[in-house]
């Protein structure tokens, strides 16, 4: 039998013979039981030096008790979710130092670092591991593989990775750092990237990012927050930088801040989903096209909201369903689209939501905390919806009354302040902590946040 790839630009056609001398005779049955693998791992995108899958996966759940209701007894399916992301291409992974409820803070970052430093499988970086995988059971399997390692000898697959090292190579870390009150000076910022390194076993972090701009409320602090970036990319601690909740006008300035000082802004993580479909966002998208920035989606299915699980007389327990209480009824003309979509394709309404953020050019992070969360998430690889369908759910986002909150954090074009919003959406959208809760060296209190 013979394995036969082509993939002109971003098409890969796959057909199967079972006659050396004839490659044309197809093997029905073969045909019939091949699993294509969700993404072809030699499909990444750039993000800043690195080459990253196009969806990565978020770890805000890893350690957050309050919000996403961690345990620790959790671990073990955490680490199986882990595997099988990595096992399947996805190398992108975000987290931060202020990921953890409490005396969980770092969890996530923990986690990761122990999930690396024990990863015993295979990297899913060449056709060998996706037709393994796909194979298993088949007794055809050992032939595709020489035929594969045929097609690698000649430049066109990647090499097989296993184990640990690689792995270390090949992953993109993405940690954010918060603006604490009290980080106050570069050096302050250099040392939390190195109190992350720590945690997560690592000698260099992929992208080092700044949680959140502090122009709205403590000005002077940015700068110094700003140098601690350039800092630690001279230092060679982060391969590349980027930003969080940064807002149009705020990104433009660190942009030719860090311009100026010889340090390439890579990425900026912003809340992008078909419910935050708002004049800043889009403008922030335009801006890193424009720029070549690379746009991170958080949130890409609106905390759960863009899945269809939920219902307004079906709400998730804690502080998501106050939002969901809110927002839910009038988001129908949108799930309906979904939904029709979703039906048509054979995907879930989660895939089609995700792969929306795909189609406009941003790498999304969903979050996951089971093994059944990463599989869905993964269903939304290896397929593109049409301009037809984008426009559909464009237009079915807007016929819907009600938005999802905007982080108060991001900062704004047209205001220096912070908006107001109700205490159910601060509640919910920040998971306030009693526990993170300082008085600054002024004696003011500062509220200490989670922030996606």
């Amino acid at each position: 039998m013979a394995l036969l790839i082509s993939y002109p630009a971003s098409t890969v056609c796959i057909s199967c013979s079972t006659s050396s001398q004839n490659p044309a005779i197809s093997s029905p049955s073969l045909l019939k039981n091949l699993k294509l693998p969700r993404f072809w791992p030699w499909q990444k995108v750039k993000i800043g030096p690195m080459s990253v899958s196009p969806m990565g996966f978020g770890t805000w759940a890893w350690g957050n008790q309050l919000l996403w209701g961690y345990q620790e007894s959790m671990d073990n399916e955490l680490q199986q979710t882990f595997n099988l992301a990595v096992e399947n291409g996805i190398n992108l992974f975000d987290t931060a130092d202020s990921y953890g409820t409490g005396k969980l803070n770092g969890q996530s970052e923990k986690l990761l670092g122990k999930f690396i430093s024990e990863f015993q499988g295979k990297l899913a970086i060449d056709g060998i591991t996706c037709l393994r995988n796909a194979y298993i059971g088949s007794a055809d399997v050992d032939q595709c593989v020489k035929t594969v390692q045929i097609l690698r000898s000649r430049s066109i697959l990647l090499p097989l990775c296993q184990g640990n090292k690689q792995l270390r190579d090949s992953i993109v870390i993405a940690t954010k750092f918060a603006a604490y009150p009290w980080r106050l000076t570069p050096n302050q910022f250099v040392d939390a990237c190195k109190s992350s390194l720590d945690r997560i076993q690592l000698d260099q972090i992929g992208i080092g990012q700044l949680h959140w701009s502090t122009a709205n409320y403590a000005p002077l602090q940015e700068r110094a927050l700003w140098d601690g970036l350039v800092a630690m990319y001279d230092k060679g601690l982060v391969r590349a930088v980027g930003v969080s909740n940064y807002g149009p006008k705020q990104l433009l300035k660190i942009h030719e801040y860090l311009k100026a000082r010889g340090v390439p802004l890579c990425s900026a993580q912003v809340q992008f989903s078909l419910l935050s479909i708002e004049k800043d966002q889009l403008e922030i998208k335009d801006i890193c096209d424009s720029l070549g920035i690379r746009v991170i989606a958080y949130s890409p299915l609106g905390l759960g909201m863009l899945t269809g699980k939920y219902t307004p007389s079906n709400l998730p327990s804690g502080p998501r369903g106050l939002l969901f209480r809110q927002i839910l009824p009038g988001l129908e003309p949108l799930l309906n689209s979904l939904k029709e979509i979703a039906q048509r394709r054979r995907k879930t309404i989660s895939q089609v939501a995700i792969n929306w953020c795909i189609s406009k050019g941003t790498i999304p992070i969903p979050g996951v905390k089971s093994i059944k969360q990463a599989e869905e998430n993964l269903g939304a690889l290896g397929w593109q919806l049409t301009s037809d369908e984008l426009l559909q759910l464009e237009y079915a986002a807007l016929e819907s009354p009600r938005k999802m909150v905007q982080n108060i954090f991001q900062t704004r074009v047209h205001s220096s302040s912070p908006v107001n919003l109700d205490d159910d959406f601060i509640l919910f959208a920040y998971a306030t902590d009693k526990s993170k809760r300082k008085e600054s060296p002024t004696g003011a209190r500062h509220i200490l946040i989670e922030l996606p």
